[in-house]
């Protein structure tokens, strides 16, 4: 939320801002079982909370016809392809996760799971920690945590006048691991999935996630 008021607030001072987020594709755990489906439930409608605050103020500095929410923010993920090989496929049983697996390893194409923390801050400001960002972690009396800033404005990429790319062509070998993560966001900040593509691909499970009965205590 800090984030998205920051970028309102840059917005409404008619400045450039821009914040780019990387995450995982989905947390650990079977991506269409109710814990994970419920996470990313809460992640979509805290991705569609941020969007909608930026649409609303976008629209209320009068450049709702030139900029887009995603031009200020945007989050990524990160995947793999596999080199193709000759060697026969793994053997897998009928259960569910097997034939995930099965499906990933034909296509050859998995997710690289984000597990650190940090901020990189105009190319010049870096800051790694094992603080998640939530009560327990940044209270100050409960985890104990450790982070490390570092300042080195003198190796930067401002001159290029570049924002970072992503890759997400399916059928195309990868140069890199950086992808969009795939949601689209309309003008007012509404978050839909990609369409035909509701579900991630191989592994099954609901892209935005579905709520459940869990206790929320277990998944926030």
């Amino acid at each position: 939320m800090e984030l998205a008021l920051k970028i309102c607030s840059k917005i409404s001072a008619y400045e450039h801002f821009y914040v780019y987020i990387v995450i995982p594709m989905w947390q650990e755990g079977v991506p269409s079982s109710a814990a994970v489906q419920e996470i990313l439930f809460w992640q979509g409608q805290t991705m569609s909370m941020m969007y909608q605050i930026i649409g609303q103020v976008i629209n209320k500095a009068g450049l709702a016809d030139t900029h887009h929410p995603q031009d200020y923010l945007n989050f990524y993920c990160l995947g793999k392809r596999e080199s193709s090989s000759t060697e026969s496929p793994l053997q897998t049983c009928n259960s569910s996760e097997n034939r995930a697996l099965g499906l990933a390893q034909k296509h050859r194409r998995f997710m690289i799971y984000v597990h650190a923390k940090g901020m990189i801050v105009d190319d010049e400001y870096v800051l790694m920690g094992s603080a998640n960002i939530n009560q327990r972690s940044l209270d100050g009396s409960r985890d104990t945590e450790i982070a490390m800033g570092a300042y080195q404005p003198t190796y930067t990429w401002s001159g290029k006048k570049t924002h970072p790319r992503s890759q997400a062509e399916e059928h195309k070998e990868m140069t890199g691991h950086l992808m969009q993560y795939p949601i689209q966001v309309n003008k007012d900040g509404k978050v839909t999935t990609l369409p035909g593509h509701e579900c991630f691909p191989d592994v099954s499970g609901k892209v935005l996630g579905s709520s459940t009965n869990l206790p929320d205590a277990l998944t926030t």
